[in-house]
């Protein structure tokens, strides 16, 4: 199986990069050309369908059952990475101030605009499908403007099957971030090697929890998971601006963030084939590819909770809002990372010998009241893992039962525990075997059939 997934990926990095490049840059225009058009006034569910959840509690879900394990993890360990082993076609040399700019504006770039862009998108198409032109809970009722009733029985079955399977692998990488970073935590308070024996713990103990979550519903579970997870996020990263490098961090925010915009579509569109450099393949292929597989089925879901509000609120939420919550935490939390790396280039080191699931905590050892601070940090991280997988697993499991509507939205507790048992022990299976970059392997795979999917959605 790894023999296999390794070749598919190779092939995936080598000849698709373009494509994801293109198709993310895509959504971004998407998204900003549909809230100034006469879409963006359109209610979801018609002129008086009145909202399921109140705005603070809409916001808080669709934060956390994004990329929050992946904030959580890559914030402050991807910018080590960027800084120590810049791109070779570039000419940055390694922890000099070019590398610490470039670091940064890349977390801006893989962590902002461009993910949301590519969620939001298929957030907004299948809402309104599926409430306003009464289409079935199903993605491949996205696909219904465009080939209509071609989609009808089989063709639609299996449009839904291909993207289980994108977001089977796409879930599983996320869920292998956060164990990886859990056992990380784990190591640092406990001296107990990161192995995976320790990470099959870690897998089992998490999926009985969000199975068990994922069972009491929407208004319960969910709700409550990704309220206290953002209070818990606001309250971490306020800890860090005011510990951490503040004034180092947002001086560099600052002139990282012009480097960005003002390099948006370079950056966007960067793919290293012209000098050979395979450095994009294995940093922003991988990340539109995670983003495309989540995105499919993360948009029902997603779509469904956004009943009662304007096509332009949802981008509001599901677009501009994260994004700018999203580059505020890359600020801090990139920008202590790249600080401590940049002075005595130590986190290099820990991410060479120990682990990238070390560095996170390396930084945090590093900080006052850290025996505080790591405890609660594997709180977040443990939340935003059971956050995510809540709500996939009860959008897998709606895709996979007949009957499902906005008057009966639930599926059953045995095809939600059946995924979340599958894909959990893909997960562990893939860092088991090939570590960090099985993750990556997971999220390119489960991207391409995504990605299909999208250019069909964004049509």
């Amino acid at each position: 199986f790894i023999k296999i997934t390794t070749d598919a990926n190779n092939w995936v990095i080598a000849n698709l990069g373009g494509v994801f490049s293109i198709s993310g840059l895509l959504m971004v225009i998407a998204c900003i050309a549909t809230y100034f058009s006469p879409l963006g006034k359109v209610k979801i569910g018609g002129a008086h369908a009145k909202p399921i959840l109140s705005f603070k509690n809409w916001f808080a879900i669709t934060l956390t059952t994004t990329i929050a394990s992946g904030l959580t993890f890559w914030g402050i360990v991807e910018p080590v990475y960027h800084v120590s082993a810049p791109p070779e076609s570039l000419g940055i040399d390694p922890n000099s101030p070019a590398a610490a700019i470039f670091a940064m504006s890349t977390m801006y770039l893989h962590w902002t605009i461009t993910p949301y862009a590519i969620y939001c998108v298929p957030i907004i198409v299948f809402a309104f499908t599926y409430y306003n032109m009464r289409k079935p809970y199903s993605l491949s009722s996205t696909l219904s403007p465009v080939l209509g009733k071609k989609l009808d029985g089989k063709s639609g079955q299996v449009i839904d099957a291909v993207c289980l399977y994108t977001l089977a692998l796409g879930m599983a990488a996320s869920m292998g971030t956060s164990t990886m970073s859990l056992a990380g935590g784990i190591k640092s308070l406990t001296g107990i090697e990161s192995t995976p024996v320790v990470w099959g713990i870690i897998t089992l103990v998490g999926t009985a929890i969000f199975i068990v979550s994922a069972s009491s519903g929407l208004t319960k579970g969910i709700r409550i998971l990704s309220n206290i997870n953002v209070k818990a996020f606001y309250a971490v990263a306020l800890f860090l601006l005011i510990a951490g490098p503040t004034s180092y961090m947002l001086n560099l925010g600052t002139e990282s963030l012009g480097y960005y915009l003002t390099h948006f579509f370079e950056k966007s569109l960067f793919t290293g084939a012209a000098a050979g450099d395979q450095w994009p393949q294995w940093w922003t292929t991988f990340y539109w590819a995670n983003w495309f597989s989540w995105a499919a089925i993360t948009a029902l879901f997603l779509g469904r909770i956004a009943y009662g509000y304007t096509v332009k609120t949802v981008i509001l939420v599901n677009f501009i809002l994260p994004a700018i919550f999203g580059g505020i935490w890359m600020t801090i939390f990139s920008g202590t990372s790249i600080q401590m790396q940049m002075e005595g280039g130590a986190l290099a080191g820990v991410l060479n010998n120990s682990g990238p699931e070390s560095v996170l905590y390396a930084v945090f050892e590093a900080l006052p009241f850290a025996q505080i601070v790591i405890p609660f940090y594997l709180f977040i991280v443990f939340l935003s893992f059971v956050s995510g997988a809540d709500a996939n697993t009860a959008a897998m499991g709606g895709i996979s039962s007949t009957g499902i509507s906005p008057k009966s939205p639930e599926p059953g507790i045995l095809i939600k525990a059946t995924w979340g048992i599958t894909v959990s022990f893909v997960s562990w299976m893939m860092i088991s075997f090939a570590q960090i970059d099985g993750i990556k392997m997971l999220s390119n795979l489960g991207g391409v059939p995504a990605l299909i999917l999208e250019l069909g959605v964004l049509i």
